[in-house]
C-alpha cells in the first residue's frame, strides 16, 4: 500500500459505518508501521476520540499530536507480535502494550484518561520556557546546589530571563534570540551578568533536551566574552583597625571582628555560634541539602572581642554591608574573608587547617582519610596573632 493510498483511506474512514471504522483504522496503522513516510503513526476512529479526555481529543484531532505504534516480533517460529504505543512529545510520556492492536489502543486510551485524572500539573512537563525553568529549579536544580546558589539562580531568572522569554515555547527559541540577550547585557556593561546568564541558560536548555522537549541546545552556538572576575582584595592592617575602631561601642564591631577572624562567607554569618573554643557555622557551599558544619578556633585576634559573649547575633546582611561600605568604600564585604585567608598564610597556619577553617575541601585522598582533630585546629588557630 502506498503512502497516497494510506492518506486517501484515512480521509474516508470517518464516513464508514461505525463497525468498520476500527478495522479500517487498524489496517491503516498496520500499513503505517511498515511505511517510513508515516513513521508508525497510530490511527484513531471517531469512536476512539469520543473515549478520550477532551483535552487529548483536541490535541490529536486539531493540533497534530501523534502517538507512535511499534510492532515487535516476540516469536520467530509462531510469527507472534505485540504492539507498543508511545506518546513522548510536548512533555508527555504515556505508554501502553498488548498482543493485538485493538487491545493496545484501548489500553492507551485508558492511560490517557488516567493521566487526565492525575492532573497535568502533577505529570506533564511544561513546554514553555518560564514554566519549564521553574519546574526544573524546583524538581531538580534544588537537589544539586546549595540554598544560596539556588536563590541567586532564581533571582537571575526573575530579573533577566522570565521577562525576556516569557511564555515562549522552548521549541521556538533560537540561538539568535539568545545571542541578542547576551549582546544586550554586554553592551550595558554587565559582563559578569552576561556570563552568568549564559551559564544558566545552558543548564536550563540541557535539562530541556534531556526531557525530550527540544533536540538541540540553542545556547551552544551563542558567543559571549569571558568575563574577567575580580578577586577579593585583602584589607591592610590599618584598614582592619579603622573598621573596628569606627564601629566601637556598637554591635557591628563584634560582627566585623567575627567576619575578619573566622573567614566566614557573608551568607554564613547568621548560622555562627560559639561552642567552647570554636566558632561553629554551616558551610553554605555543600550541595544536595547536606548540612556540614565548619569549626574555626577562637584565635588571639578574636578573643578580646568575645569577652563576656555567649551568643552571637547578626543583623540583616544588607545592614552589615551598608555599614562596611560606609567605612571602606573601596572594598567589598567579601574582602574580610580574603583578609582572613591572607593573614593565616602570613602567620604560618598549616594549609590543611586553613582549608578546614574556610570550608574548602582538602583535595584528593585527604578528604576521604583525613580527620583533623580539634586539638590540631585549635593549635593552628593560635598562630593567628599579629
Amino acid at each position: 500500500m502506498t503512502f497516497q493510498q494510506i492518506q486517501k483511506l484515512l480521509s474516508l474512514t470517518q464516513y464508514a459505518p461505525e463497525e468498520e471504522q476500527n478495522e479500517i483504522a487498524n489496517l491503516l496503522t498496520e500499513a503505517a508501521i511498515q511505511h517510513p513516510e508515516t513513521e508508525g503513526a497510530l490511527r484513531f476512529t471517531q469512536k476512539d476520540y469520543l473515549k478520550m479526555p477532551r483535552k487529548f481529543r483536541q490535541l490529536f484531532k486539531t493540533q497534530g499530536l501523534t502517538a507512535r505504534v511499534y510492532r515487535r516480533q516476540t516469536s520467530s517460529k509462531l510469527k507472534h507480535y505485540n504492539y507498543e504505543i508511545r506518546l513522548r512529545s510536548d512533555g508527555y510520556n504515556i505508554y501502553a502494550c498488548a498482543d493485538n492492536l485493538t487491545e493496545a489502543k484501548q489500553k492507551f486510551i485508558q492511560k490517557l484518561n488516567e493521566y487526565e485524572k492525575l492532573g497535568e500539573e502533577q505529570t506533564a512537563v511544561p513546554s514553555t520556557f518560564s514554566k519549564f525553568a521553574e519546574y526544573f529549579f524546583d524538581k531538580f536544580y534544588s537537589r544539586k546546589v546549595s540554598e544560596s546558589t539556588l536563590r541567586v539562580a532564581k533571582n537571575q531568572f526573575k530579573n533577566h530571563l522570565s521577562l525576556y522569554f516569557k511564555d515562549t515555547t522552548l521549541k521556538r527559541i533560537t540561538p539568535n534570540v539568545c545571542q541578542e540577550l547576551i549582546d544586550r547585557l554586554e553592551a550595558e556593561g554587565k559582563g559578569k551578568t552576561a556570563e552568568d546568564i549564559h551559564s544558566l541558560l545552558n543548564i536550563i536548555f540541557k535539562a530541556a533536551v534531556k526531557h525530550g522537549l527540544i533536540t538541540n541546545n540553542p545556547i551552544d552556538m551563542v558567543v559571549h566574552n569571558k568575563h574577567e572576575r575580580e578577586h577579593g582584595k585583602a584589607l591592610t592592617k590599618d584598614e582592619e583597625k579603622l573598621l573596628l575602631a569606627k564601629t566601637a561601642g556598637t554591635p557591628y564591631q563584634l560582627m566585623f571582628a567575627i567576619a575578619l577572624y573566622t573567614g566566614l562567607r557573608p551568607n554564613e554569618y547568621k548560622t555562627a555560634r560559639i561552642e567552647g573554643n570554636f566558632i561553629v557555622a554551616n558551610n553554605s557551599k555543600r550541595k544536595n541539602g547536606k548540612v556540614e558544619l565548619k569549626k574555626i578556633p577562637i584565635t588571639p585576634m578574636l578573643k578580646p572581642y568575645l569577652d563576656g559573649t555567649t551568643e552571637l547575633h547578626f543583623t540583616r546582611l544588607e545592614q552589615i554591608r551598608n555599614q562596611f561600605n560606609r567605612i571602606l568604600p573601596e572594598h567589598r564585604l567579601y574582602d574580610l574573608r580574603t583578609t582572613f585567608y591572607t593573614r593565616c598564610m602570613e602567620c604560618g597556619v598549616a594549609d590543611a587547617a586553613i582549608k578546614k577553617f574556610v570550608g574548602h575541601t582538602l583535595g584528593g585522598l585527604a578528604d576521604t582519610y583525613a580527620d583533623l582533630s580539634d586539638e590540631f585546629l585549635f593549635r593552628e588557630g593560635q598562630k593567628l596573632l599579629y
